[in-house]
């Protein structure tokens, strides 16, 4: 009867207290704060990151973390209504500085995922995480909150003059690229010095560009024309610019023949250009009286509705040579099957990966993604093209040997937890290598 009646009293006093007594009993008594808040620009960055440090709070060891608070700082007149903090990150206690720019990883990884499965025509973009870059030219004001572990807030730490990050000149974390631009540029003007001195520079062999002038004197003794085909895709296509300088030789050493060369196109562009381009090399052959414009002409920007005119064509007319040099998409194995249908020689080039399988399979010889580009530098023999061809190998070799090397140190850090090594990995991987 009495243990009743005492649990009852209590349960009563209890009640009376109201929530207030209630929540404190459950909360406990608030943390001290931490004190000292100061804010520094992030030295070497693009102006999109600023450190914060504290001093830590005097029970730092029962804290469950600090929270990191910043909002838009005031310009000018102070403005009558109250500031809006935002959280932006939570430091581990025994930890006196953050820097506003980081990105939990656990985060930054869901954002990517997300990304990745957002439908790029229908989905609307994905807002802004508030824990990411501060921006350039915009006052922020920070506050720095201890936090108890069960739950209980102290008062903030709260800087008193707005702060304004200030871009460097130069980006520390990028430092190893400008190495990295110095060496591959360095090989570049290395190799077209070289090549100006008339030292030979090696160049393997490319079969499709060989036989260029194989299909032409084909043509010529067949008495039948050529057709060259720049692709389907404007001029702002870089295969398509590059299709014109193998149209260049081709035009040459048509003209040096007397073969017949049709250019039909798909953009009024190309045409324009493409024009241009087989004058010019009428004129280098010494034969600008045998130019005929009229063979370089329009059809139609309608994919298949081109394909269908060059498809009929070579039908009719049954050119001996076939040249597909540039971009293509459905239409390669339709030309290539039949080109092959009415026994020409066909050599073709593309950078499209999902193409070139129809290519190799119907066409007598195929240009494989570099050879394509390569093939200015290789016809013209110029030391500024073939100088930067070298060089450019030279960057390949940089690039494969750190891809080996990032494997490499990948591999040791997953087998022995080794975080120094799993550090280097992502900065490989993400600064280096992005």
């Amino acid at each position: 009867m009495k243990r009743w009646l005492i649990v009852s009293i209590a349960a009563n006093l209890i009640a009376l207290a109201g929530p207030g007594t209630r929540a404190a009993t459950a909360q406990g008594a608030a943390p001290a704060p931490p004190t000292n808040l100061t804010v520094a620009d992030h030295p070497w960055d693009n102006g999109d990151s600023l450190d914060l440090k504290w001093e830590l709070s005097p029970d730092d060891a029962s804290l469950l973390n600090y929270q990191v608070f910043k909002a838009l700082g005031q310009i000018g007149p102070v403005n009558q209504s109250p500031l809006e903090f935002e959280l932006v990150g939570r430091v581990p206690p025994g930890t006196g500085e953050y820097q506003v720019s980081h990105v939990p990883a656990e985060i930054e990884k869901s954002v990517k995922d997300m990304e990745s499965h957002r439908n790029l025509f229908s989905d609307p973009p994905l807002p802004e995480d508030p824990r990411k870059k501060v921006k350039l030219k915009v006052s922020y004001l920070f506050r720095v909150v201890a936090v108890a572990k069960d739950g209980a807030p102290s008062t903030s730490a709260t800087t008193t003059e707005p702060f304004t990050p200030t871009r460097e000149w130069f980006m520390g974390n990028r430092f190893s690229l400008s190495i990295i631009t110095v060496i591959f540029c360095g090989a570049v003007i290395f190799w077209i010095n070289r090549a100006r001195k008339g030292k030979p520079i090696k160049v393997r062999k490319i079969a499709g560009l060989e036989a260029v002038d194989e299909a032409v004197g084909r043509a010529t003794e067949m008495g039948r024309s050529i057709l060259y085909v720049p692709g389907t895709q404007d001029i702002n296509e870089i295969q398509t610019i590059a299709s014109l300088a193998i149209l260049s030789r081709v035009s040459k050493t048509a003209a040096e023949y007397d073969a017949k060369v049709e250019i039909p196109v798909a953009r009024s562009l190309v045409m324009a250009t493409a024009r241009e381009t087989v004058h010019a090399a009428y004129l280098a052959a010494g034969r600008p009286d045998a130019y005929n414009e009229d063979l370089i002409y329009y059809v139609t920007d309608e994919q298949f509705g081109y394909v269908a005119y060059l498809q009929g064509m070579m039908v009719r007319e049954k050119p001996a040579t076939c040249f597909y040099m540039g971009a293509f998409y459905a239409e390669s194995l339709i030309l290539a099957e039949t080109g092959n249908s009415i026994g020409a020689i066909q050599i073709a080039g593309t950078a499209m990966p999902a193409q070139l399988p129809f290519f190799v399979a119907a066409c007598d010889y195929t240009l494989i993604g570099e050879e394509f580009f390569a093939a200015s530098a290789y016809l013209s023999g110029s030391a500024e093209e073939l100088g930067s061809l070298k060089g450019q190998d030279v960057g390949k070799v940089m690039v494969a040997v750190l891809l080996l090397l990032g494997v490499l140190m990948a591999t040791i850090a997953t087998m022995a937890d080794n975080a120094t090594l799993q550090d280097w990995v992502t900065y490989l991987k993400e600064i280096i290598l992005t």
